[in-house]
């Protein structure tokens, strides 16, 4: 058997394939060796890997990017040849802004007119889809995400928390938090990334500038078990055994079963990003704030999001 492997992920139902993997042996029947360890926040995954402390990890797209780039950090040679997912990422709204049956812009105007603070929105990274698609959506309702609310950014387990006690207005998160959120009844999920930007690039799968990446046997085999994961987690005959496994205190937790239906809204999938959702994902991150100019930011995303070879 091959040296201890360790991989991080964060609390999402699009870490599936990284629990599936290791619960059911799929990274075994290859020979590997894994431990997993549930992080924190996107900061600390993306340190980690920096430093060698993770062999790799469920990751943030946008933010693979923006570490190759050396945004935030030095330049991090990750590299994130699949995707874990489709789907899954939501804005959810808190029950509040219902109350006067007010249109967000109304909110907006009200709230400068009475002199009170802008309304609070959080994402779970600046690099992020949830925090492309808050923008997009916020700006087609007439909203201007840069002048009037103010986005911050909390990990995506204290959302519902956070919303609850009046700290947030509104955020984009993975599931289950959004309809954990609605669940609780002081949200409303408004919107899907897969209605607002179907294909779009969430979470990928990264290798650290390590040995391991290297080995290209041993990055195969990975990538081979986080498909056949992949696979298992996507079959219906799986669904209550899958929410088992997720709702363990070592993967998500209790949230998992009382929030499992989101897992319709998510489609497992380990494969190469498509150009096409390369390319838009980078013209998002240009738009809402580059970690680096159009020409560097191009070249890095060839180099991350490259196939294994």
């Amino acid at each position: 058997m091959a040296d201890h492997l360790l991989f991080g992920f964060l609390p999402l139902f699009d870490a599936a394939p990284l629990i599936v993997a290791k619960d059911k042996g799929f990274f075994s029947a290859r020979d590997l060796k894994v431990d997993l360890r549930r992080e924190a926040s996107w900061a600390t995954v993306r340190d980690k890997l920096a430093v060698g402390a993770l062999d790799g990890a469920h990751l943030l797209a946008p933010l693979a990017l923006a570490a190759r780039l050396g945004d935030a950090s030095e330049p991090n040679r990750l590299i994130a040849p699949v995707t874990l997912n489709e789907g899954g990422a939501a804005i959810t709204l808190s029950r509040r802004l219902e109350v006067d049956g007010l249109t967000l812009p109304q909110h907006v105007a009200g709230r400068r007119e009475a002199g009170l603070g802008p309304l609070t929105f959080a994402v779970v990274y600046p690099h992020a889809l949830h925090n492309y698609l808050l923008r997009d959506w916020l700006a087609a309702a007439g909203v201007d995400p840069v002048n009037d609310v103010r986005i911050t950014v909390a990990p995506p387990a204290r959302m519902g928390e956070l919303l609850e006690c009046g700290a947030i207005d509104g955020f984009c998160a993975g599931e289950p938090w959004n309809l954990a959120a609605q669940a609780s009844g002081v949200a409303k999920v408004a919107a899907r990334a897969s209605q607002l930007q179907p294909g779009a690039l969430d979470k990928v799968f990264a290798f650290a500038d390590s040995p391991l990446q290297r080995q290209s046997d041993r990055l195969a085999a990975v990538v081979a078990a986080l498909e056949d994961a992949a696979a298992w987690a996507r079959h219906p005959a799986n669904r209550a055994e899958l929410v088992c496994l997720l709702s363990t205190p070592e993967a998500l937790g209790p949230v998992a079963t009382t929030a499992s239906a989101a897992l319709d809204e998510i489609r497992f999938a380990v494969a190469q990003a498509p150009p096409q959702a390369v390319a838009r994902q980078t013209e998002q991150m240009l738009r809402w704030g580059a970690a680096a100019g159009p020409e560097q930011t191009v070249e890095a995303a060839s180099q991350v999001f490259a196939p294994l070879t």
